[in-house]
């Protein structure tokens, strides 16, 4: 029995109204199939009494399961909301599937340590979406946990970005909680995932000969700022004006391939420099034999990335529309980066032949690079459902 997917979304400023407009566009995208599970990315004035929306969710679509996070702003086929109020609603019946939703806390033990708690097994699914609040969960600890006992395994998601008074607004199945994350455990459901980290390689490759933990000490054999130093000075006037935009070093997690196309670097900036011994500080761990690249930012190169990415997974489907996406892109992008709306949702709408799509503008982005889950910034990751 194939997925089927629905979206809905709603800028209703009455929470009920707002829920079940979007629940009714979402269920009719479903053809009268169950809804398995619906994921809830709410906005603005919704996240000052969250439980009147998710008791209208659940009233127009009957989830056997749900997830959910506030949201700075929401994203629907070809639309984005970036501020307001709003509400976007993805509904999916998994057809021969099922989704088991979680609600994941790390507590703290003696001597600093933490004990993850409520997190599934990961191994043998098929993938999951993880949903973190950002203040009260450590997402780059646990990640460094997961891809640790779980690699290969797709893990997509987000940091919610909007929150109440009382803090964290985070849904699952009928209860609005304040702190830690939610997500879903999915079984025997195909989920691609498609990671943009939206920007482009720029200069020669180098290897890192010296390190220790995120600081480079040297690349190809000599001080690493001598290198990068004359790296910059080697590049053409137009990656010099990308450089401008500033200046991100990518780094090729998996270092087994024999040669590195722009979707195996992981992007990350450069956080310091000392003139004295030459080192730079990187925001990763490195070690020697990694191969490193200078990257940069910009709208053409974050476009260029998103539309590549999604061709690919296009071509691993054969070319046949997905039965849908969801989408997590920073909240950094939007009319901030692209200077023009709703750029994103189109970019998937378009790659994906309008698969019904939605997600939202988070505050960091899950997704893998080369076999290991990664928070990022700047990003947007999409998961796929043929």
């Amino acid at each position: 029995m194939p997925v089927r997917i629905g979206t809905g979304l709603s800028t209703a400023g009455d929470a009920r109204d707002a829920a079940l407009e979007a629940g009714a566009a979402a269920r009719a995208g479903l053809a009268g199939e169950r809804c398995d599970l619906a994921i809830v990315f709410a906005s603005g004035m919704h996240l000052v009494a969250p439980e009147a929306l998710l008791e209208a969710v659940h009233e127009a679509l009957v989830p056997e399961a749900l997830v959910g996070c506030g949201a700075a702003g929401v994203i629907g086929p070809h639309r984005e909301i970036e501020e307001g109020t709003a509400v976007s609603i993805w509904a999916a019946h998994l057809g021969d599937g099922t989704a088991t939703a979680f609600h994941a806390s790390v507590e703290e033990l003696e001597e600093g340590a933490g004990a993850l708690t409520g997190m599934p097994e990961l191994g043998g699914s098929a993938g999951a979406i993880l949903l973190a609040d950002p203040a009260t969960f450590p997402t780059d600890a646990v990640l460094r946990f997961l891809s640790d006992s779980t690699p290969m395994v797709s893990l997509l998601g987000g940091l919610a970005s909007g929150r109440s008074g009382d803090g964290a607004v985070l849904f699952m199945g009928e209860d609005v909680l304040d702190e830690g994350a939610v997500g879903v455990r999915l079984d025997d459901v195909e989920m691609l995932p498609c990671v943009s980290q939206g920007a482009t390689p720029i200069g020669p490759e180098l290897t890192i000969t010296s390190a220790d933990g995120n600081v480079i000490d040297e690349l190809a054999g000599r001080p690493a700022l001598e290198t990068l130093r004359e790296t910059i000075e080697s590049l053409s006037a137009a990656e010099l004006e990308l450089v401008q935009g500033g200046l991100l070093v990518g780094i090729v997690v998996d270092t087994n391939k024999p040669d590195y196309v722009q979707g195996d670097f992981l992007v990350r900036g450069l956080v310091g420099a000392d003139p004295a011994t030459g080192k730079v500080a990187v925001a990763a761990d490195v070690h020697p034999g990694q191969v490193v690249r200078l990257h940069a930012r910009d709208a053409l190169s974050a476009d260029r990335d998103l539309r590549e990415a999604l061709e690919i997974r296009m071509t691993a489907l054969g070319g046949r529309a997905p039965a849908g996406a969801l989408l997590f892109a920073c909240n950094g992008r939007g009319r901030d980066m692209f200077h023009a709306p709703h750029h994103d949702a189109d970019a998937v709408a378009e790659a994906l032949m309008d698969a019904p799509a939605a997600g939202f503008f988070a505050a960091g982005e899950i997704g893998p690079v080369g076999g290991i889950h990664f928070l990022h910034s700047f990003t947007a990751t999409v998961a796929v459902f043929p």
